[in-house]
This record gives structure tokens, sequence and C-alpha cells, in this order.
């Protein structure tokens, strides 16, 4: 693409956003700002500002490793095979920034140190990174110490909520540590991927709307064991259930009060048991968690619309 088409689709992101800010939609999907500078310049990994390299970074680097390209934006360097696939990345990547940061109200302009993207095109170079980092099989993209690591299909029009997923991961990490629980940390970030990947493409004309599936009822799992998961469940059926029934949560409490939501996240994140978080963030709405389990258990088994939690 050229550097005025990248214009193009940041002003585009930014003025539709304000259009439905004054035409009352909703807040979190309206406050983006403008998401990149225009287009990626490439350089030289020696000339990057940050050039500080995880071990899983080297390791993907090794991959084809003569041809890797770099380049980078205001909060993000990006490693990448091909320009036209790391410009929309880098776009999309400022604009889930900036969206998720707010939205939790953390100020991201103290933060110097970029995050690292490597950008994968072919299964086979993802196959191959999988095995050289040791991952799980069913790992589409992965957040690990500071750098994102993303599949993106050429072919594939509209590429998913994988990178708004990853970026929410980083934005949890730099802001509440790594003390927040495996089933938050999830379910957060699948609940602001889809907000966020809708609100996007919505900036861009599509009539876009965050998507939220209902857990089977055979595979609920009560409140108080799902948030005492301390790893992914072993069966890979129940590992996608795990991420529905916990970003059902994150949804169910983000949309009981917004505020609540909150306090609850940062005293979970500091350490405190689910139910005294509960306490803190929702007083008396759940006098315990058998009481929030009965309301939830039919709000994550039935589908439903997904709702303005603003």
């Amino acid at each position: 693409m050229k550097m005025n088409t990248f214009k193009w689709l940041a002003r585009l992101c930014l003025g539709r956003a304000l259009a439905l800010m004054l035409a009352g939609g909703p807040p979190f999907c309206a406050q983006a700002e403008e998401p990149a500078n225009g287009e990626l310049k490439e350089t030289s990994l020696e000339l990057l500002s940050d050039r500080a390299l995880t071990p899983l970074g080297k390791a993907a680097l090794s991959i084809r490793s003569g041809e890797w390209k770099h380049a980078e934006s205001a909060n993000f360097v990006y490693h990448f095979f091909h320009g036209f696939i790391a410009g929309p990345v880098a776009v999309e990547a400022e604009f889930y920034y900036r969206v998720i940061a707010r939205e939790m109200e953390k100020d991201t302009t103290q933060w110097e140190r970029k995050c690292h993207i490597y950008v994968f095109e072919e299964a086979a170079d993802w196959a191959e990174f999988q095995k050289r980092g040791a991952l799980d099989p069913w790992t589409g993209g992965i957040h690990a110490a500071g750098s994102l690591f993303i599949q993106r299909d050429p072919q594939a029009r509209f590429k998913g909520g994988t990178l708004g997923h990853e970026v929410a991961h980083l934005v949890v990490e730099r802001f509440f540590g790594t003390g927040v629980p495996l089933w938050l940390n999830e379910g957060y970030a699948e609940y602001a991927a889809a907000r966020c990947y809708a609100a996007f493409h919505r900036a861009r004309g599509y009539a876009a709307r965050p998507t939220t599936r209902p857990v089977p009822e055979g595979m609920y799992l009560p409140v108080g064991q799902l948030t005492a998961l301390l790893s992914y469940p072993e069966d890979v059926a129940q590992v996608q259930v795990f991420y529905m029934e916990s970003e059902r949560l994150v949804r169910f409490l983000s949309a009981a009060d917004k505020r609540g939501f909150g306090i609850f996240f940062d005293a979970v994140a500091k350490g405190a048991r689910f139910e005294t978080a509960l306490a803190k963030g929702f007083g008396g709405r759940f006098m315990h968690l058998e009481a929030l389990d009965r309301e939830f258990r039919s709000y994550a088994i039935h589908e439903i619309a997904a709702p303005n939690t603003n």
C-alpha cells in the first residue's frame, strides 16, 4: 500500500469513531485515536529503537532468518515478511492498544519500551515456531514476556480477533502485573478482542457487532471450579469451553457493574481471593459464591445478544 492509503485508513477509523460518539454510540468503540502514523518504514534490526529480543523472539527470527523485515510504530516493533501484511497489523495494533488501555483507564504515555510483534504468514512457519517454542498445538497466537506472536493469512479478508486478544494480554500484564489468574486473563482478552475487533470494523463502515458464544450446558463449570483453575484443561475440547465460559463470566460481571468490575479486577490482580474481590467490587449484589453461580449459569449457557456494558 502507498502511504496515502494508510493515512486515509487511519483518518477514516478516527472519523467514524467520532461520528459514533456524537451519535451516542458506545464509548468503548468511540474513544479510539488515530491508530497508526502512515505507512510502515522498513529499517534494519540494528537501527530499531528497541532491540531487546526475548528467547522466544530469537527463536522466531531463526525461522527463515534471512527473510525477516523490520519496522516500528508509536508503541510497537514489527518483524514480518511482507509490508502489505504488516501495515494493516500496525494500524490494528495501535488502535487496539489505545482503546483497551483507555477502557481500563491506564495511561500508556509513560511506558517507553515497545512491544515486539512477530507476524507469521505461512502455516508451516508457524508450526515450526510452535515446535521450537514448545507451544501448545492449539495455540494460534501468543503473548509472552511482552512480545506478541501471531499468524496472518494473506488470503483471508477478515483476520479475526487474535491480535486484539494478544494486545489485551499485553495491556493487562503491563498495568496489572503477572498476578491476574488464568480465567480472568483469558476471559478479559476474549471479551476485549471481540469488542475491539467489531469497533475497528464499524469505524471502517462495516455493520459489525461483538459476538459471544454460549457454553454447552453439559460442559458448564461452576464458578468456584472455573476460577480455581491454575492451568488449561488437558482436553482440547475443554480448552475451548474454558475460553468461552471465562469470556462469559467477564462479560457478565462487567455488565452487572462496570465500575465495580474495575475494582474487582484490580483487587484480584493484587492477590485478593475471588470472594474478597467480589465483595469489594459488587458489595451486596452477590451475597456469596453460590448466589453468583446461580445467576451466572443461566447467562453462560443461553444464547444472548452481546450487551452494551457502558
